[in-house]
């Protein structure tokens, strides 16, 4: 397993893979591994690189190019900005949780709380114009995994139309 011990080479993997987990089991390789560079039993929390792996997942849901949200599973995914024009393309198709912005907030007290910015608040202009322009089976190719069965059937109007 290679390791992104930096946020430069984690940002660099999440452009790679497009989506990608932050800690959790599922379908998209999880940044935290990717971090340390092997597998991580049980919470990463309790890993001996917890502090860096903390520094470098915030450095990277900081980052422009990256959405923070709960695609894969309901579980915190992220989204390099190369694929959000396709991830609009198929929001008919997704749950309206699964694409809101999750941001965390440091509160006075020193605790972390998640902010969620609802889709499609989050979405660039330009991104939405994209969208229109991107093909829908490239997108479901994408993200096809990722849909809800409920969702999979007819056509709504794309977000901006």
């Amino acid at each position: 397993m290679t390791k992104c011990g930096t946020p430069e080479k984690a940002l660099a993997f999440v452009r790679e893979h497009g989506v990608v987990l932050v800690s959790a089991k599922g379908t998209a390789p999880r940044l935290t591994e990717a971090i340390v560079g092997e597998p991580i039993r049980g919470s990463w929390w309790a890993h001996p690189q917890s502090h860096h792996i903390f520094e470098i997942l915030g450095a990277v849901a900081a980052s422009e190019q990256v959405l923070v949200c709960r695609l894969v599973d309901g579980k915190v995914t992220l989204v390099h900005r190369r694929l959000w024009p396709l991830l609009v393309a198929v929001a008919h198709r997704l749950v309206p949780g699964q694409l809101a912005q999750v941001r965390q907030e440091h509160t006075r007290s020193g605790r972390h709380v998640n902010r969620e910015v609802p889709f499609p608040q989050w979405v660039p202009a330009d991104m939405l114009e994209q969208a229109k322009a991107s093909s829908e089976t490239e997108a479901l190719a994408t993200f096809g995994a990722w849909l809800s069965p409920s969702r999979t059937v007819g056509k709504r109007a794309r977000p901006g139309e």
